[in-house]
């Protein structure tokens, strides 16, 4: 074994303990933060002391905040493997589920329902989210059409195509507000993206194929590591190309559109993660996309916190906090690096 490779193991036996650490100590600080505040102590009494289970701070805990928080955990990770998902396939670092029009699609999907009116929850579940999930679907599949995904696929084309889309649906979305009679709040919310009002339903609805589809991707680890060296090295390798592209395309497109329909659109997620996680580990994605994972889940857990507690008892959208920090991030890697894989 190579003194690089012998590194880059020793370095992931420690580092994965640590972001797992690192996880349950965000997850511990956001369950204490809010509009309430909660303190470890009491928290680890709620959690791991039935007796202590009763009263207005055990609600809040077990209804609100535990739900919410582990939602938002398990769709950063989410986002973030499909992002390395997506960087790995086109090898572009700027390619991620909000620049491939994903969000976008789910946004418009959620404005025709609510234009319909399939606004109305049943059961405490709307079908809004169902609408947002086949408009992030057709979207994606529309940009991969566009941009030739059959035996080759360019990274230029994708951001382009997905860019063009994206900002056609934003616009026809508000074109759907400006123009109809009722409140738009609805859709505001899914432009936005959060995890307010999220409960156990939502979670046993989409954790599901959230935690498949980061199995299926981590298992294409290989696939990817082929894809990445290009299609002459793949082919000499006897990928078949065609196959493990859709197999990819597929399951972070199940991922992303799973994610936005029950948080809405919050980007930069699946750019920021991937990107840290490469820097720590190399491009294996074998060891990449757990990482990316992990990392994944701290931010948008750090982030739904701050959401609740910076302006509490006003809550700010998740997606406003995850803008702020990937926005320059872009910006960096598409100045150090621009629009090439390393």
């Amino acid at each position: 074994m190579s003194k690089a490779g012998a590194w880059t193991r020793w370095r992931a036996g420690w580092l994965f303990p640590a972001l797992v650490g690192l996880l349950g100590v965000a997850i511990l600080l956001s369950l204490g933060l809010g509009a309430v505040k909660v303190s470890p102590a009491r928290i680890a009494a709620l959690l791991f002391d039935p007796g202590a289970a009763s009263g207005s701070e055990a609600t809040i805990l077990w209804q609100l905040r535990l739900p919410r928080t582990l939602l938002a955990a398990v769709v950063g990770a989410a986002l973030a493997v499909s992002g390395a998902g997506f960087q790995g396939l086109f090898r572009n670092p700027l390619a991620d589920p909000f620049v491939i029009g994903a969000s976008s699609g789910a946004a418009f999907g959620a404005a025709v329902a609510v234009l319909l009116g399939f606004d109305v929850a049943v059961r405490g579940l709307s079908p809004v989210p169902v609408a947002a999930f086949a408009g992030a679907i057709g979207a994606v599949s529309l940009v991969y059409a566009l941009a030739g995904l059959g035996q080759t696929a360019s990274a230029g084309t994708l951001l382009l195509a997905g860019s063009a889309l994206g900002t056609m649906l934003s616009a026809m979305v508000s074109f759907l507000m400006i123009s109809g009679e009722q409140p738009w709040l609805h859709i505001l919310n899914w432009m936005l993206g959060g995890f307010s009002g999220r409960s156990w339903l939502h979670c046993r609805i989409a954790l599901p194929p959230l935690l498949l589809a980061m199995a299926g991707l981590w298992l294409l680890a290989r696939p990817l590591d082929v894809l990445v060296g290009g299609d002459d090295a793949a082919q000499s390798l006897g990928l078949p190309i065609r196959h493990a592209r859709l197999a990819i395309v597929a399951v972070a497109s199940l991922a992303t559109a799973v994610s936005v329909s029950v948080a809405g659109v919050i980007g930069f997620v699946g750019l920021i993660a991937p990107h840290i996680a490469r820097l720590l580990l190399g491009g294996g994605h074998r060891r990449l996309i757990p990482a990316s994972a992990l990392l994944g889940a701290i931010l948008m857990v750090c982030a739904d916190a701050l959401a609740r507690s910076v302006l509490a008892p006003v809550e700010v959208p998740v997606g406003i906090i995850t803008a702020l920090l990937g926005g320059p991030f872009f910006l960096f890697v598409l100045r150090t690096r621009g629009p090439r894989f390393t």
